[in-house]
């Protein structure tokens, strides 16, 4: 089937977070958005026709699952990622950030040390620090263009007392593909120290075809006896709003205890639309899926290529997975306030500024590629026209 992904769909006045907020957020309501990460394309077919046939029924109650709801989460992974999931693993959740901040409540006390490798998606510090307890930041090491774990400094955290590690795989914003031997040797160093992992992998199932993800709970049955992982849909098929995420935990302990402590918080119904949306998603749209993988791929090589041809001066970090492109901008000598109003002021676009994903972030520019790619080209020109006249 063919996809129309070049078509500009009208988001503006919509509810929008990504769209609708720019006045708000930018001080400009014509600010071009491609910050926030959801995608700028219609969601498969089978996805839009099973919640219209879903809402067409007219009253929206209470929610339960099905098994075949379960089997197309279980079906997804061991098909796309030959992962062999119980459904008995699973607890659903209202989203991966609350899910990563119920796993820090659960898993740690008042104080404890949790770890993260910067510069990574800024919740990760929200869910640490509101929940009081310390950042241990392990920050991840640029080098050749690519990001790699320091071990050696992640090694001393364990050895100070961290209790809990956040993993963010493929990682958010570096587009960093783990690869099985670097998972291995993480969970080896977590084993030793008694570090449990709590993995984001929601953006498991954007990677480019020469690599390949492995989810950190399926590389030993030790990786995962420690392991609470966060996954949800909802970045694959663009479907955040639906609110459809889950856990897998094998270990029965710490699922238990997870449980409990979704229980205490009356956090875990499930959408009216989430089931019938998951259902068509991992059954159904695999093909819309590879073939927004193509385009976004199609669009971060557009990106460097324009980029060099235009900016030579900023350095993009290729990206392995996701559809989002880090772009090393230090080179223009501003710091965030200036690149904020470079951005929103002067190109009326908005890219993410790098400082608010913590230690290496400073100078850094986040562009979010699922969109059509004549609104990349307009962000791209913009900013580019902006850039020029400053020098």
């Amino acid at each position: 089937m063919t996809y129309q992904l070049d078509e500009r769909m009208p988001r503006r006045g919509t509810l929008s977070v990504k769209w609708d907020l720019g006045q708000e957020l930018f001080g400009d309501a014509g600010v071009l958005p491609l910050w926030v990460a959801d995608m700028d394309f219609k969601c498969a077919p089978a996805i839009v026709e099973a919640v219209t046939e879903r809402a067409k029924l007219g009253i929206y109650g209470y929610t339960t699952r099905t098994q075949e709801y379960l089997d197309a989460i279980t079906g997804w992974f061991q098909k796309r990622h030959g992962w062999s999931i119980d459904a008995s693993w699973l607890t659903d959740t209202p989203g991966v950030v609350p899910a990563i901040s119920v796993a820090v409540q659960a898993f740690t006390e008042p104080g404890d040390a949790v770890i993260l490798q910067s510069p990574v998606y800024n919740p990760f510090y929200d869910v640490i620090l509101k929940n009081g307890r310390r950042v241990a930041e392990n920050p991840l090491l640029l080098r050749n263009g690519r990001y790699d774990m320091d071990y050696g400094h992640l090694e001393s955290l364990m050895q100070n007392g961290a209790k809990l590690m956040l993993l963010c795989s493929p990682h958010n914003p570096g587009g960093r593909v783990w690869s099985k031997d670097e998972l291995v040797r993480l969970g080896e160093l977590c084993a030793q120290y008694g570090i449990k992992v709590v993995s984001d992998e929601i953006h498991c199932d954007l990677v480019f075809k020469e690599h390949r993800h492995y989810p950190f709970a399926s590389l030993s049955p030790a990786h995962a006896d420690r392991t609470v992982t966060c996954l949800a849909p909802s970045k694959t098929f663009n479907m955040p709003g639906l609110e459809s995420s889950f856990t897998v935990i094998s270990n029965p302990q710490m699922r238990e205890r997870f449980a409990d402590r979704i229980d205490a918080l009356a956090i875990g119904s499930v959408n009216y639309f989430g089931p019938a949306a998951t259902i068509a998603a991992y059954n159904e749209s695999e093909d819309w899926v590879n073939a927004v993988l193509e385009y976004v791929r199609s669009n971060r090589d557009y990106t460097v290529a324009y980029l060099a041809e235009h900016l030579p001066q900023l350095t993009p970090v290729l990206s392995e997975g996701t559809y989002l492109l880090w772009v090393d901008c230090r080179a223009l000598e501003l710091g965030s306030a200036e690149l904020k109003e470079l951005m929103y002021r002067e190109a009326k676009i908005a890219f993410n500024e790098g400082s608010i994903y913590g230690n290496g972030g400073e100078g850094f520019l986040r562009i979010n590629l699922a969109c059509p790619r004549a609104l990349l080209t307009e962000a791209l020109e913009r900013f580019s026209a902006a850039v020029a006249a400053r020098t």
